[in-house]
């Protein structure tokens, strides 16, 4: 936990130990006025008052003292507080953006939005809420744990055995609730997936008269969670109860060594001596026991932060790539893979088995095959979104493992399917290519994918706003911005994953022939459905099962009988379906 803590802190950990050790001295002033209570009850009860009066004033200056120091232990606190908000979140944030492209998945995204929020906000009130009682009923505890042996040296060794057992039933329940939270916490995101399905695929499903099938996967996805709320709640309450029994079964253990303590063979009334160890022996063991009963009363406080740390650290141990620390610069804009070996995990099967291919600089290059073929993993690849297991993949002869990441950004452009827009105007998110490009790039940018129309007809042209992720346009015009802002880069390599499916018939053949000027300028690779986009491509790379299976002009493998030509065969038919009216055809 506290690991984590100065992960987030950074250069601001110092304030951490520093708030620490006011806690603990806090705790240290705690046992101080126990201390001087024996003293004064000592007093008190031989009737001395002149002394009593002197400990009374004693103990009420180490209260006033406790008092002001617990303010300055709180302030200390509230500080660590928005530390962590203001410098945890740049922290988690610079770790993140160093991540390789690929870690970016939606779960892993939908993660790092709620640790930045919500998690941070529950990390954050831990110095200034839940740390100085909790430092505090452990170091309070021991100062008394030392005064009942110099009481009683049997009261003491029962305090002493007694605290690792009661850890051990606090390590415990805090497993228990970790467990009942972690379910909870499955069966919760799993259970609002559902909804948000439901919801967004209302069209679907009213054409197809599915809403009850869709309506009873919401149910058992609430149900799921009903179930693990209910048992997060009872494991919770049963966990508060063993805490709270294993203090009160500390308390009456004291209380046994109390009662033993005293002599069988005196009188039917104890002598004052016997009373007034008696008496000290119960303030202390109430002394001892009221701070840890306040311990435990924090434990699900504790176990609930513990999540969102393991989670924060769980990010922290994502590892960025590896950066070469003598960079070389590609001599031209060709890629090549050499024997290139891929799979998304240890456990994960093989999606690329020994590729080897070579795009020559200024050649315009497309990617055919089925759908899990490996072409998008591929083209990823070359933008290394992730490090190959096996091989290299080269751009312009270098290795992009020897490529330090503005390198690589500069020498490529990508136009993917899931392409992002950021709240603004259109122009903003086409400048994010190339921030510093003229009005008169822009405008071209814009004609060559098509968003001048877009400009035109919006009331703000190009300073029109898109809305968050592009909510205020629709798919295929979220798509042209997106291609306009990677041709404004003007890299000397275009990945292009899937880029016109968004589009209308006409969009599409306005970035074909975008993408037809292109090539000669510019190294392209084209993952891509349409023939005509196909056929102007100056090589065909055939994918099957991670490998390059075929390999030529699209006339070559056309004539070749192979898998290209049947892939042919299939499209041609496929665009042959019609539908007639007034017939009954099948």
């Amino acid at each position: 936990m506290l690991k984590t803590l100065n992960l987030l802190l950074g250069e601001q950990a110092p304030l951490l130990r520093r708030y620490a050790w006011m806690a603990a001295l806090y705790g240290v002033l705690c046992g101080l006025c126990t201390a001087l209570l024996l003293p004064l009850m000592t007093q008190l009860l031989q009737a001395q008052w002149r002394g009593a009066g002197a400990w009374l004033l004693a103990l009420l200056a180490a209260v006033v003292l406790a008092w002001w120091w617990r303010g300055r232990v709180e302030q200390a606190g509230v500080g660590v507080g928005v530390a962590v908000l203001q410098t945890g979140r740049h922290r988690l944030g610079a770790h993140v953006a160093r991540l390789p492209m690929g870690w970016f998945n939606a779960q892993n995204t939908a993660k790092v939005s709620h640790l930045v929020t919500q998690g941070m906000m529950a990390v954050a009130q831990l110095p200034a809420h839940v740390f100085t009682p909790v430092i505090s009923g452990v170091v309070a505890p021991l100062v008394v744990l030392a005064l009942l042996f110099v009481q009683d040296w049997r009261l003491g060794l029962v305090g002493l055995v007694a605290l690792p057992l009661l850890l051990g039933v606090l390590l415990l329940t805090a497993r228990m609730g970790r467990w009942a939270d972690a379910a909870f916490q499955h069966d919760f995101a799993q259970a609002g997936q559902r909804m948000v399905e439901f919801a967004q695929a209302q069209s679907v499903l009213r054409a197809f008269q599915g809403g009850g099938q869709s309506t009873r996967f919401v149910a058992q996805a609430m149900e799921q969670q009903r179930q693990s709320a209910g048992r997060l709640i009872a494991v919770s309450a049963l966990s508060s109860v063993l805490n709270v029994w294993a203090v009160q079964a500390v308390f009456a253990a004291l209380l046994v060594a109390v009662v033993i303590g005293i002599d069988p063979h005196s009188a039917q009334v104890l002598a004052p001596g016997q009373v007034m160890g008696t008496v000290l022996s119960m303030l202390l063991i109430s002394r001892f026991v009221e701070p840890l009963l306040e311990l435990v009363g924090y434990a699900d406080a504790l176990r609930s932060a513990r999540g969102q740390l393991d989670a924060m650290d769980a990010l922290f141990a994502q590892q960025p790539l590896p950066q070469t620390q003598q960079p070389q610069w590609p001599r031209d804009a060709s890629i090549s893979l050499r024997d290139v070996h891929f799979s998304y995990g240890a456990d994960q099967p093989a999606v690329l088995r020994g590729l080897n291919l070579h795009v020559p600089p200024g050649s315009m290059t497309a990617l055919v095959g089925a759908s899990g073929s490996g072409k998008s993993t591929l083209v990823r690849l070359m933008a290394r979104f992730w490090d190959v297991d096996q091989g290299e993949v080269l751009i312009g002869g270098t290795d992009v493992r020897q490529m330090d990441e503005a390198q690589l950004a500069a020498q490529i452009s990508q136009i993917f399917q899931d392409s992002y827009l950021f709240a603004g105007s259109m122009a903003d998110n086409i400048r994010i290519g190339r921030p510093g490009a003229s009005d008169a790039a822009l405008w071209e940018a814009a004609r060559q994918a098509g968003v001048d129309s877009i400009a035109q007809r919006l009331p703000g042209g190009m300073d029109s706003p898109v809305g968050e992720g592009g909510a205020q346009l629709s798919g295929g015009e979220r798509q042209r911005i997106a291609i306009a802002r990677a041709l404004i880069k003007d890299a000397p390599i275009l990945l292009v994953d899937e880029a016109t499916a968004a589009l209308d018939t006409e969009n599409q053949a306005l970035v074909a022939h975008t993408l037809a000027r292109l090539r000669g300028q510019h190294t392209v690779v084209v993952i891509a459905h349409q023939l005509s986009t196909i056929a102007m491509a100056d090589q065909v790379l055939v994918l099957e099962g991670g490998q390059v299976v075929e390999q030529g002009t699209p006339a070559q493998l056309a004539a070749q009988h192979g898998r290209y030509a049947q892939w042919l065969a299939q499209r041609a038919q496929a665009q042959g379906w019609r539908m007639a009216a007034g017939e009954e055809r099948v």
